[in-house]
């Protein structure tokens, strides 16, 4: 081999340097790295195809399964017999007609002359009508008691009407609110002796409503004002209702009652 071939020869040609490379050991190694990679590139398709194989089979079974239809007896069911015929109802019984009732006719009497009159006009005797219905022809047949209704002699008494009010309760509203005893001039008087008027309170008109309850026996209780003008007047207005006398109670249907009273209280403020 030459000088200068030897640094890029294959080491096969420096091993095999003037020896039959025609030889199968020379063929066998130049060609090793082909035959494997044909090897493998077999082997894989092979596997490949076996896995493709054994994924197709099973979807394939998947598809083709038989669905295993049990047959189901069915329980007998016993058809109820018809149902029988009612018997039909007996005949109504037959019904008698009523007795015949003896009636007497009675025409009203007509001034006529005597050879006019009929005889089936002539009126009957006032005997025979007492137990014999009036009628417009007559007839015989059963005589008939005749009773007279009593006469209604106007004697019921009218019961009067169930009061049910319940006269514990705290009424709101009542015939006879409470009242201040002695009237109003004698509440004014009370009102301008005991009230006090706040010194810092400017001019004018103030009023207090205060609600309180009188009971049956005109005592005062719940007291307490519904509105403040302020300057400490709702709390002199509660105060002079506390200290007051009792009061005379509500009245409802005649009796004393507990009830709620509204008393207005007017503060005059003068310069």
């Amino acid at each position: 081999m030459e000088a200068n071939k030897i640094l890029s020869a294959d080491i096969l040609d420096l091993v095999f340097e003037g020896r039959n490379k025609d030889y199968g050991a020379y063929d066998l190694r130049t060609t090793y790295p082909r035959r494997i990679r044909i090897a493998l590139i077999v082997t894989a398709s092979i596997f490949l195809l076996v896995v493709l194989a054994a994924i197709v089979s099973k979807q394939l079974e998947k598809d083709t399964k038989v669905l295993d239809v049990k047959d189901v007896e069915l329980a007998k069911v016993e058809e109820a017999p018809p149902p029988k015929p009612e018997p039909p109802p007996p005949p109504p019984p037959k019904t008698e007609p009523p007795p015949k009732v003896e009636m007497t006719k009675f025409t009203p009497p007509k001034i006529v002359p005597d050879e006019q009159v009929k005889k089936e006009d002539i009126p009957p005797e006032v005997e025979k009508l007492q137990d014999t219905k009036i009628d417009v022809v007559s007839q015989e047949g059963v005589k008939q008691d005749i009773a007279v209704p009593p006469v209604d002699e106007g004697k019921a008494v009218v019961a009067a009407p169930k009061d049910e009010t319940n006269y514990d309760q705290t009424f709101t509203k009542v015939e006879n609110e409470a009242e201040f005893p002695g009237g109003q001039k004698a509440w004014i008087a009370y009102l301008q002796r005991t009230l006090q008027p706040p010194s810092d309170a400017p001019a004018g008109t103030y009023t207090v409503k205060v609600q309180f309850i009188v009971d049956k026996e005109g005592n005062i209780s719940d007291v307490k004002a519904l509105n403040d003008p302020g300057y400490g007047m709702a709390d002199e207005a509660v105060r002079a209702i506390k200290r007051g006398p009792k009061w005379q109670p509500a009245i409802q249907n005649g009796r004393q009652v507990k009830a709620y009273r509204t008393q207005p209280i007017t503060f005059a403020i003068s310069e």
